[in-house]
């Protein structure tokens, strides 16, 4: 829900930083790298229980993902080896940080392992379920490279789920339920929506 609003609004102010990084020979592949290195960092910093790097990392790792989309078609080469990189990188961006989480708080391991199925489960979802819309002709709902399914927890709830555990940790009783809950929504509600749409 949070990606649409913020697909819509971004360009305005990206488009001084895609400048910036076409000056700098910057490609958009590199650009899903770079976003997933500032990732793998605040998975470190949350390790260590750094939650205010961990926070400023992870959200800078995060523009540099939503910029290389606008990147790529700015310079003229989306590609489908791209679109495969981001969200490979993405979910490998989410799940580094899960890592981070069990390192810095073990006594919820067995939660963290549940949401890693979860991911597991959602993506798998997002992509069939847009694979699927895709050969019924169903129009696009936004201009990424690979299609995915729409979703209550997408990138921008996780952001959120992650700054809420690292802000409130002492919440992590109703955090943590609460994001399991989201994504077990999640893939309910694709699993139906795919059941009318596809069936």
């Amino acid at each position: 829900m949070i990606d649409n609003w913020a697909r819509e609004r971004l360009p305005r102010w990206t488009t001084p930083l895609v400048s910036a990084c076409r000056s700098a020979g910057i490609s958009a592949n590199s650009m899903s790298g770079i976003g997933f290195a500032f990732a793998l960092a605040a998975a470190a910093a949350v390790a260590s229980g750094q939650a205010g790097a961990a926070i400023g990392l992870w959200w800078t790792g995060r523009l540099a993902d939503a910029l290389d989309g606008s990147l790529a078609r700015a310079t003229g080469s989306p590609s489908h080896f791209g679109a495969y990189l981001d969200i490979l990188l993405d979910m490998l961006a989410y799940s580094v940080m899960i890592l981070g989480f069990a390192a810095l708080h073990p006594e919820w391991t067995p939660a963290w392992g549940v949401i890693l199925v979860l991911y597991v489960a959602c993506i798998t979802s997002a992509l069939a379920l847009g694979q699927g819309e895709s050969a019924t002709g169903k129009a696009t709902r936004d201009n990424r490279g690979l299609r995915l399914g729409a979703g209550l927890a997408e990138a921008g709830e996780t952001g959120l789920a992650y700054t809420l555990f690292l802000l409130f940790p002492d919440w992590l009783a109703v955090w943590v339920p609460l994001w399991i809950g989201t994504l077990l929504l999640t893939v309910a509600a694709r699993t139906l929506l795919a059941r009318r749409v596809l069936q």
